[in-house]
């Protein structure tokens, strides 16, 4: 979900860096190559999230520069992405926050998704306020707390009530339940992408300016805007279970890869590296910060962290 569920691009500019079919809607849009049998090429899909954009970046150009096959990469959202997975039109996805529907259909009943393993990454979504806010207003980061600060929450979007400023509305979050089932005198407000977000966030600390935002770990944006997360009652099994119920924090979440069956089966040294890929929070960061921060293009980026990172994937091609 990620929930992005929950729940994690860079400069909007960024997305229109993707190479093969850019950022064709999947629904829309299908590689001619995906799941070819014999073809040396791979279809990835990527998410709107630049944590994402790095993952695939890495990938690709491994799977390009080390084994010699033509990548392309679609930008898809999270459900339909499970779709065009199962149909083969893309081969793997490597950032998954968890869609337990999905799985149970696709993975447990239809089986035509295999699990790839885990990214090596925990993601997690949470509520936020500016550090420099936390420490003027200790009490902030209790979500019991909130509606103390909701005036100065305010924005012409919010209206009457305090801004909890979520991303893209494509992202599934419990937050509008959250507001409604907590009692908060807040209003869920959409920045429109998390491009979007992160300009508003930047510009909201520039001012110094108090703000609550959906937001999610791991995201090199914590480096250049420190933010305290608000506690929300603990999370426990199941107690998001009923998306209207929802009156909990958001999981940490050990993100997972995921393959087309038969990609799986017969994509050779492709899907072994896909299988082996895992990296930690730092080198996402890292290479994201890249991307999103110093504009460099996800291929610069992917070629500067493989070029001092032979140890980490030298392990993937065995």
């Amino acid at each position: 979900m990620r929930l992005r569920t929950t729940t994690a691009v860079a400069a909007g500019s960024a997305l229109l860096l993707l190479t093969g079919c850019g950022a064709a809607d999947m629904t829309k849009q299908a590689s001619p190559f995906a799941n070819a049998q014999g073809a040396k090429t791979v279809t990835l899909s990527i998410q709107s999230w630049v944590g994402a954009q790095a993952n695939t970046a890495v990938a690709q150009y491994l799977l390009e520069h080390e084994l010699g096959y033509r990548v392309d990469t679609v930008q898809v959202d999270e459900v339909p992405a499970w779709d065009a997975l199962s149909q083969g039109r893309v081969d793997a996805i490597l950032e998954d926050w968890g869609h337990p529907d999905q799985e149970q259909r696709y993975v447990g009943d239809k089986k035509t998704i295999v699990r790839g393993g885990d990214l090596g990454v925990t993601g997690h979504i949470g509520w936020y306020v500016p550090t420099y806010f936390a420490k003027q207003h200790p009490d902030v980061t209790e979500w019991k707390n909130l509606n103390k600060y909701a005036d100065q929450m305010r924005t012409a979007e919010s209206g009457a009530k305090g801004q909890l400023m979520d991303g893209s509305p494509s992202y599934i979050t419990n937050d509008k339940a959250l507001v409604d089932n907590l009692d908060l005198d807040y209003q869920v407000v959409f920045a429109g992408s998390e491009a979007a977000q992160i300009t508003q966030i930047r510009q909201f600390a520039k001012e110094q300016k108090p703000f609550l935002t959906y937001w999610y770990s791991p995201q090199w944006l914590f480096e250049k805007v420190p933010m305290t997360e608000v506690k929300l009652p603990a999370y426990k099994e199941g107690c998001d279970a009923d998306p209207e119920k929802v009156a909990c924090a958001y999981p940490h979440t050990p993100l997972q890869k995921y393959l087309n069956a038969d990609f799986a089966e017969n994509g050779g040294k492709a899907a072994a590296l896909l299988k082996n890929f895992k990296w930690t929070t730092e080198d996402q960061n890292e290479v994201s910060l890249m991307i999103a921060d110093q504009k460099l293009t996800p291929e610069e980026a992917a070629k500067k962290w493989v070029d001092s990172h032979e140890s980490t994937w030298k392990a993937w091609l065995s």
